[in-house]
């Protein structure tokens, strides 16, 4: 049985067919993000997600802050970062 793992292109193309508009420059910013913290493509997109519901549009700064903690912090999965989150009340979601 395999898992189905959604890569950071899929997610990116899902918002955009959904109506939702990055700004020119943040979908650059969140490969910027994922490669400057070494994360993998479900823990950016977790970050992007929470990055919206919370700032409801794309704020580069506070993607990779919450992509950094998260990365130190050794979150791997999506789950683990809405737990973390929720649990450290980072985020009011």
């Amino acid at each position: 049985m395999g898992v189905n793992v959604q890569t950071l292109d899929s997610f990116l193309q899902g918002l955009q067919s959904k109506g939702f508009q990055f700004q020119e420059d943040a979908v650059g910013f969140i490969y910027f993000g994922k490669l400057y913290t070494n994360a993998s493509d479900e823990l950016a997109i977790a970050a992007v997600e929470l990055t919206l519901k919370v700032q409801f549009s794309f704020e580069g700064s506070f993607y990779v802050s919450l992509l950094e903690t998260l990365v130190a912090n050794k979150v791997k999965t999506r789950k683990a970062a809405l737990k973390f989150v929720k649990d450290n009340q980072l985020l009011a979601i």
